[in-house]
């Protein structure tokens, strides 16, 4: 997986209205089922500048890893796209993941829509050992995004392919990391930022 120099990217083209898309994407009840990154999102209130603020779970087993975090999106822009900003953090020991900051964008096309996002984060327990973590949290992001795709183009649930489905090398149709783009453009992850990334409140 390429992350670029500034970030990871991660881009897949999916066959279904933008509309539903969105429903999918920013709904955090059905975000948390398709997204390996997150098993809860809770809304906590308004910002004042625009967006909102939430609670993000990951659990690992014994431990859930808890943080904030801070988003907010564009629903209607004039060139038909769409975007959403994202910024995080924790101060969970157990979270390899600090502070974070990232976008979704929505390209609306002829034929479905392509999906994109850039993200970067601080690493918790050093560079050697992020230079391992980071190609597995660019593939848990691929791999989430193609069952995104087979859930949003064939109406199959994010629960009947789970994490284990990558072993089962015999079923095609499974999700697959490798069907999503990993290449950034060549002006890096963050190329497709949106504007209101810098200008939203920090955790």
């Amino acid at each position: 997986m390429s992350r670029g120099r500034d970030g990871i990217y991660v881009e897949a083209f999916i066959r279904c209205d933008v509309d539903l898309l969105w429903r999918l994407t920013q709904d955090p009840d059905e975000h948390v089922r398709w997204d390996l990154r997150f098993s809860r999102i809770v809304p906590e209130h308004e910002l004042a500048g625009g967006g909102t603020r939430f609670r993000y779970e990951r659990s690992l087993g014994p431990h859930t890893i808890r943080g904030t975090g801070t988003t907010v999106g564009e629903r209607s822009r004039p060139d038909g796209s769409r975007t959403s900003a994202l910024r995080f953090d924790t101060d969970d020991p157990w979270s390899p993941l600090r502070a974070g900051r990232g976008y979704w964008r929505y390209v609306p096309e002829p034929d479905g829509v392509r999906f994109i996002t850039g993200f970067t984060y601080r690493p918790w327990f050093g560079r050697l050992v992020d230079a391992l973590l980071r190609p597995v949290v660019a593939w848990m992001t691929a791999w989430s995004f193609d069952r995104l795709r087979i859930w949003a183009e064939q109406g199959i649930p994010p629960e009947d392919w789970g994490v284990a489905s990558v072993l089962a090398v015999w079923r095609p149709e499974r999700p697959r990391a490798p069907r999503c783009r990993t290449t950034p453009p060549a002006r890096g992850a963050f190329a497709e930022e949106p504007a209101t990334l810098a200008r939203l409140e920090a955790p």
